[in-house]
């Protein structure tokens, strides 16, 4: 791996994802960031967008996860991101964290709370 990346912080999608019942019909907002690694040489010298991955089109990707059928977990959010990362994109890893601001836990003072995954193709 080159060490390149490409990254996407503090996108923001309207999802209905949850364990309890009030969250998957409510819905809440979820903050999705992605990295993902690939050689980005051939793209810094060429300037050519066919020689690197398509970040609006990722952008495309996770917000139809992120706003896509609810799931109860956000490791199931982040791992269905990653899968689809590496399936649709020329990348040689994907890192995907996506964080929930609004918690609902009794009492509970806290930013967020997140689950952070990494992948890699199968070889």
């Amino acid at each position: 791996m080159s060490g390149d990346k490409i990254r996407l912080d503090g996108m923001v999608f309207y999802g209905y994802h949850g364990v309890s019942p009030a969250e998957r019909e409510l819905g809440q907002r979820f903050v999705v960031d992605l990295e993902v690694e690939r050689d980005l040489s051939a793209a810094a010298a060429s300037d050519d967008p066919k020689d690197t991955a398509d970040y609006s089109r990722m952008y495309e990707t996770v917000r139809e996860v992120g706003e896509g059928p609810g799931r109860k977990l956000l490791e199931g959010v982040a791992e269905e991101v990653a899968r689809r990362i590496l399936n649709e994109f020329n990348v040689d890893s994907v890192r995907v964290r996506v964080k929930k601001p609004h918690v609902p836990m009794r009492g509970a003072v806290l930013d967020h709370a997140a689950v952070e995954i990494f992948r890699e193709p199968e070889r």
